[in-house]
């Protein structure tokens, strides 16, 4: 197989799994050559998620490595599949492939959790509202990638509305202040708002938010967007950042960042009633 010049988040994800499944069974890449009749140097490849692998290969590797976790090792193999063209594919080359990775890695989770400080959640925007974050970056980007950034947008949303495999499960925590600054000024945000009230009604989103009352709060600062995996070694954190998009799996900040959660699901109004503080707010706008 030819080797990848820019390999997604979600291929390098693989090759890391690969790799972590060897070092665990103390086998080297010398012996995984040995395995799939291939010199090391592809086999390292493959571990970097620049060259793809079969699902039967995966499974040899597994096999060897005695790895008995079965859903895993399917969890894996579903991963290699490189056979169907997602949507965002048209955006390759287009838009920066962190904004690539972010669609893909919400449209493979089983659930999603995020908390946002300033902003509403891209899942959540109209496109009016995404279009006046685009239009502030620095610098300035040119009308044209703003609206193909606001298409992109808008695209990602399908996920909560899919029927097949079906629509993922949401959770959404928002900080007030999220709520009450005005990007794209006052009717773009009161529209905003509305939307929020509209779609957290939906059965597989959950919506809450943190009141300003709550003082001090974990993670302040930052933007997480929490992705369950088929299984749970498979889940991952996407940070937001000023250079775009980190992702990071490694156990002890799956850890951090679930603990931040559960403090938020725990400061959180319900839903009911942040609809109703966030209702309130729309009214004054």
């Amino acid at each position: 197989m030819p080797t990848r010049p820019a390999p997604t988040e979600r291929q390098k994800r693989l090759g890391a799994e690969l790799r972590r499944m060897r070092l665990a069974a103390g086998r080297t890449t010398e012996y995984a050559a040995g395995l799939l009749g291939l010199d090391r140097t592809k086999v390292s490849n493959m571990e970097a998620g620049v060259r793809a692998i079969s699902p039967e290969r995966i499974r040899i590797l597994a096999s060897n490595y005695d790895c008995s976790d079965e859903a895993y090792v399917e969890a894996l193999v579903a991963m290699a599949d490189t056979r169907p063209r997602e949507w965002w594919h048209q955006f390759r080359g287009a838009l920066p492939q962190g904004l690539l990775d972010v669609a893909e890695l919400e449209w493979f989770a089983t659930r999603l959790r995020s908390y946002q400080t300033v902003h509403i959640p891209g899942l959540l925007q109209t496109g009016e509202y995404a279009r006046a974050i685009f239009a502030a970056a620095l610098p300035a980007l040119p009308p044209s990638e703003v609206e193909l950034r606001v298409v992109q947008r808008l695209r990602r949303q399908q996920v909560l509305d899919r029927e097949q495999p079906t629509p993922v499960d949401y959770v959404a925590y928002v900080h007030e202040w999220a709520l009450r600054m005005q990007f794209g000024g006052r009717r773009i945000m009161r529209e905003q708002l509305l939307h929020l009230c509209e779609v957290s009604e939906r059965p597989h989103v959950d919506l809450r938010v943190l009141p300003v009352e709550a003082g001090a709060f974990p993670g302040a600062g930052h933007a997480v967007l929490y992705a369950h995996g088929a299984v749970p070694q498979l889940d991952t954190v996407q940070l937001d950042s000023a250079h775009g998009g980190e992702f990071t799996y490694a156990e002890a900040q799956l850890a951090k960042y679930r603990a931040h959660l559960d403090w938020w699901h725990t400061h959180t109004l319900s839903p009911a009633d942040s609809r109703d503080l966030i209702r309130t707010i729309a009214r004054r706008l």
